[in-house]
């Protein structure tokens, strides 16, 4: 099924098989549709909402023209969909270098900004890592430092052919929730923040019917894409193919709520002091943030048993100044690495 089948048969009101969004999308990725049926098909299925089959569907069309990086096999991503308008700064990136620290294995897959002031690669680049590596580069910078970052558009060149429609028709589609699903690590661990319960339940679902080991999908109640340091945060927690919905409060696990306005960013020089701050031992709701996502990485990441246990390993991993270091050395072998395989400086 081509990207026009499936379009007239979501206009006939018919739900795509798993397989068959996986062809239509397929026929996208290698520039068979046009511009009017593409837009045509994000716009039908995300007024009907696509179902877990059909976003499987796409997302697996998307890892089979990935450029592949090979990492451990206990290596995840912590990542968030975007979307929550929350203008809160890099969470994830801070609690990926923290985790890192702990002990895991971190593929960060991301890009530049979208939905917000600055991006994951717009943070990093800040910091001073060069977010421009190729495949083996990011492998080197995963087992020496214990993280490695993929940015998007160097692994995913066959979305060359929706970007432009993406941007023309300007609404949420499916492909704001492929990146998460689309890992070029194929990593089996995740966390994931997603901006609604209704998303949550759904991409929850979808990583089953992916294969993941150990996910924990996540929607803070107050409407973050994070583990909220600012109230109860629901969560999917995804194993063996079934899912288990939970809750997590930071007051049930010895922190203090921090209000929304503690964890507001900026532009990408101020989320860099940020995240500095953090990883030097800044108090308050960016640490409280930071601890509560590192820490339910660390529990996705098999490091601990628990997300309490988790915010142990992160607190400890920050305090010893071992999450200073991983930035410091992840800085340092990202130009090292860019450097042996010939990247302009």
């Amino acid at each position: 099924m081509d990207a026009r089948e499936a379009l007239i048969a979501v206009a006939n009101g018919r739900v795509l098989t798993r397989e068959e969004a996986r062809s239509a999308m397929a026929s996208v990725m290698v520039g068979e549709a046009t511009p009017a049926q593409l837009g045509a098909l994000l716009a039908a299925l995300a007024i009907r909402g696509e179902t877990a089959d059909e976003i499987a569907g796409c997302a697996s069309a998307l890892r089979d023209v990935a450029v592949r990086v090979t990492v451990s096999d206990d290596a995840m991503d912590i990542v968030g969909t975007g979307g929550d308008r929350s203008n809160s700064f890099n969470i994830s990136t801070v609690s990926s270098l923290v985790t890192a620290a702990a002990g895991g294995h971190v593929a960060k897959h991301g890009n530049r900004a979208a939905t917000s002031a600055c991006g994951s690669a717009d943070v990093l680049e800040a910091l001073g890592v060069r977010i421009d590596l190729g495949p083996e580069a990011v492998a080197r910078c995963v087992a020496e430092t214990g993280i490695g970052f993929m940015f998007a558009p160097r692994y995913h060149p066959a979305m060359r052919h929706a970007g432009p429609v993406r941007r023309e028709i300007g609404i949420r589609t499916v492909f704001n929730v492929l990146g998460p699903l689309a890992n070029p690590a194929g990593v089996r661990r995740i966390l994931l923040g997603v901006p609604s319960p209704t998303l949550g339940e759904k991409i929850a679902r979808v990583l089953g019917e992916l294969g993941t080991d150990h996910a924990l999908v996540v929607h803070g109640e107050d409407g973050l894409d994070e583990i909220s340091p600012s109230g109860p945060t629901r969560t999917w927690e995804v194993r063996e193919g079934m899912v288990r919905q939970g809750r997590i409060d930071p007051s049930e696990l010895g922190l203090s709520l921090a209000p929304r306005a503690e964890i507001t960013g900026g532009a990408p020089a101020t989320n860099a002091a940020i995240a500095r701050g953090v990883l030097d031992g800044a108090t308050g709701g960016t640490r409280s943030a930071v601890l509560l996502n590192a820490g339910a990485a660390c529990y996705v990441a098999g490091l601990a048993r628990d997300v309490r246990e988790g915010i142990g390993l992160a607190a400890a991993a920050i305090d010893r100044g071992a999450a200073g270091d991983v930035l410091e050395r992840f800085i340092a072998a990202s130009h090292r690495v860019a450097a042996a395989e010939g990247a302009p400086a």
